[in-house]
This record gives C-alpha cells, structure tokens and sequence, in this order.
C-alpha cells in the first residue's frame, strides 16, 4: 500500500472513531506501528490530526456522536431507570469502578447514599462526587479527551492494575449472542483492565443497545456478570441472554392509569 493509499485509510478511520491507539490504526492498515508513526506526522502537519501518547486524535470531530452532553440526551428516561435500578445492586461501602460511559455516569447519580468508594476515568462522574463528604473518589490519569470527559491510554490502565474492586459498572455500544462491543479499542482497552481489577461486572445498557454490534469486540458473555437494561428491551432477547448465563435485571414497567 502506497504511503498516500495508508493515510487517507488512518484519517478516514479517524473520523469515524475520533481517536485510536497505534496499535488500532497499524491494525486498520496493515502496517507496522514505526509506519503509522510516520504517517501520523505526515498527517499532522495538514492540521486536521494531532498525534497523543499512544495514538491519535481527529482535531475537528465532524458530528457530536462522541459528545458526553450531547450523548447523555439519548434514552434519558431510560437510562435514570438503569441507573437507579443498578444502584441498587450495589451493597454500602463497596468499592466501585463507573466507567466514562453516559448510562454509568447515572449510577453514579444514585449510588452516593451507599457511601462507596469510587474508582473512575470519567470526568463527568469525578465531579459528581466533587462535593460528595462521605465518597471517597479515585481518578485515573491518562490521556484526557475533553469531548468525552473521560481518560484513556496506559497511564489509565497502569493505574487501574493496581487497584480492586467489588464491583465494576460498565457501559458499551452493544451487546448480541456473540459478546459486548464498544465503539473504540481505546476505550476497549481500558474497560478491560476495569474488569481485570473487579470481583464482578455489571453492563448497564438501554434497549437500542441490545442486538447490537459496534467496532470493536470487548469480551463474550460469559464474562457478563450482571446486564441491567430498562423496561422496553425485548423478550426474546432477554431470554437469549438468561440462556446463556446472563443475571438480567430490568425495572418494573408501571401499568398505564385506566380512565374511570
């Protein structure tokens, strides 16, 4: 592949993604990790790419798909359902992960009551707690994407290889037969070093979630701990899932008043 062919392949990737690792883009092009280096550099000098520890970044997103406020408007209802339903999962005192994921960020709005300690790479869920006395709240480093409020790269997942938790809350882009996926290997990377370091895993995912599949394969169900989803999610699809060993949780959908 010619170096011309190679990187408009890593900047169309780009935009689709918003940012990647080396490893992720060398995947992408079939090329080594010292090429994409290289090709990096070409690219940044057009303005449009900016090179990070361990990857690169789109400098102008063209959509606000990856946008925490603008995310966390999707399935609103939805999503303060799962995130008080999870919340109660979660047992006084423990300590919990909640990664940068907007239905987890709602747990995080619940869950102060039982005075947990939190382990977080989501800045919108570290400022929950920001005045919150009784929650003790740990904040990875990392490579900070402000458009997403949360942190990524090895620092972040050094970080989390040294802790333990009870419990991590996860969020993700889909989940089918075949596993959960998230939209990035950035965040797959660290997401899987959340679950390295807890006792047990809880996906917190709303209805459009289910049967679907994004970019990148975050691990099979057998390694689902716990799926909290809301009161709309399939049947079928729910079955499929306690078939395979999945705990599901779903709140009680309130029965519609009956006009006199």
């Amino acid at each position: 592949m010619q170096p011309e062919e190679r990187q408009k392949r890593i900047e169309d990737y780009l935009q689709k993604v918003e940012f990647a690792s080396l490893e992720e883009l060398a995947e992408q092009v079939e090329a080594s990790v010292s090429t994409v280096r290289r090709d990096l550099g070409v690219l940044e000098t057009s303005g449009n790419i900016r090179r990070t520890h361990g990857g690169a970044r789109l400098v102008n997103p063209r959509t606000d798909e990856f946008v925490f406020n603008a995310r966390d408007t999707h399935q609103l209802p939805e999503k303060e359902a799962i995130g008080r339903l999870c919340a109660e999962l979660i047992l006084p005192g423990q300590t919990v992960i909640i990664d940068a994921g907007t239905t987890a960020y709602h747990v995080a709005r619940y869950i102060e009551p039982k005075k947990p300690q939190i382990i977080t790479n989501s800045l919108p869920v570290a400022n929950q707690f920001s005045s919150a006395t009784l929650v003790e709240t740990i904040v990875t480093g990392g490579v900070l994407y402000p458009r997403l409020g949360v942190l990524v790269g090895p620092l972040a997942v050094e970080t989390l290889s040294h802790m333990h938790a009870d419990v991590a809350v996860m969020g993700a882009g889909g989940i089918t037969s075949e596993g959960v996926f998230n939209s990035h290997a950035l965040l797959i990377e660290i997401q899987r070093a959340m679950m390295r370091a807890a006792q047990k895993v809880i996906f917190c995912l709303d209805h459009t979630k289910l049967g679907r599949r994004t970019v990148a394969r975050l691990c099979g169900l057998d390694e689902v701990g716990v799926l909290v989803t809301d009161a709309d999610a399939d049947r079928e699809v729910i079955t499929s899932f306690r078939d395979a060993g999945v705990e599901v949780h779903q709140p009680v959908r309130e029965a519609a008043a009956v006009a006199p």
